[in-house]
């Protein structure tokens, strides 16, 4: 009880020294700087501009009430981080949630770590913290590793090491935003999982991705089941692809004599030609009938 007397007394020593102009603390190596950064010091809320940054977007508002009751109760148990920006102001880098909930508590002052940070910095700091976080739907974690790459310039090996996750893991994150930006909702509400999500993916054609997304919330479909249908939307396009390919194969000699020996016969003509050149026509009939006519036009 005695420790953590003296370190709430400690954070408003500290308070104090962050309001004198004439200890206006802009980098690392400003006098009493050490005092500072890196320590927990209570700051005014009002002092306090949210991220830029921020990669998260959604606040569950049931979530942040409650957590508002825990904070009016036992105050914020682990604090938020910012960074210095000008005198007594900061800007937040992680801990938007326990910042809002304090609000919410009524609270006037939090504690919180300060940093002395640049934007790039902060923005790393911002998103690795986020990434780190278990209540992030994968779509937010997607978007906040393709910042990374985007805005700081991070390969994939190298994130792989910032936030302590193997770079295939990265990769599936990464694939979740080649998904049409429904199926990117429905994952963000909860409507379908990230292995849904990564079944879908597998089909490039955004119109089949939201045909197989209606298929998933009509039909209540698992990941398994997911996965079981898109192999055979593929199959089904391979097999589109085959018959393509074999059509576009045939020589020309023998695709501009089709229409005429179709209207002869009175019936489609398939035909097969192999890379030596050999080949054959393949002339369908239906019943007894259509053979026998087809026999006596041979005659």
């Amino acid at each position: 009880m005695a420790k953590a007397t003296k370190k709430q007394a400690l954070g408003r020593g500290l308070s104090a020294l962050l309001k004198d102009p004439e200890n206006d603390i802009q980098s690392a190596e400003d006098k009493n700087a050490d005092k500072v950064v890196g320590n927990i010091v209570e700051l005014d809320v009002e002092s306090i501009e949210l991220n830029p940054f921020q990669p998260r977007t959604n606040f569950n508002e049931e979530t942040l009430t409650e957590l508002s009751t825990s904070i009016r109760e036992l105050g914020v148990i682990q604090p938020i981080t910012v960074r210095k920006i000008d005198f007594n102001k900061y800007q937040l880098v992680s801990g938007e949630r326990r910042l809002r909930a304090s609000k919410l508590a009524g609270l006037k002052t939090v504690p919180a770590y300060i940093r002395i940070a640049n934007d790039q910095e902060s923005l790393e700091m911002a998103l690795v913290e986020n990434i780190q976080r278990q209540d992030l739907d994968a779509i937010e974690i997607a978007l906040s590793y393709q910042r990374l790459i985007d805005e700081i310039n991070l390969t994939q090996e190298q994130m792989s090491e910032r936030v302590g996750k193997k770079r295939s893991t990265i990769t599936n994150y990464l694939r979740l935003l080649k998904l049409d930006p429904i199926i990117q909702t429905g994952i963000r509400d909860g409507f379908l999982s990230m292995g849904h999500g990564r079944a879908i993916i597998n089909i490039e054609n955004k119109s089949l991705q939201l045909e197989i997304y209606e298929r998933i919330l009509g039909d209540s479909l698992s990941v398994r089941q997911t996965e079981e249908l898109v192999r055979a939307y593929q199959n089904k396009d391979t097999s589109k692809k085959s018959k393509s390919s074999e059509s576009e194969k045939v020589p020309e000699y023998i695709s501009d004599s089709l229409e005429d020996l179709t209207e002869y016969f009175s019936t489609k003509i398939d035909v097969k030609v192999a890379k030596s050149g050999k080949g054959k026509l393949i002339i369908p009939f239906h019943s007894k009938e259509d053979f026998l006519r087809l026999k006596k036009l041979f005659e």
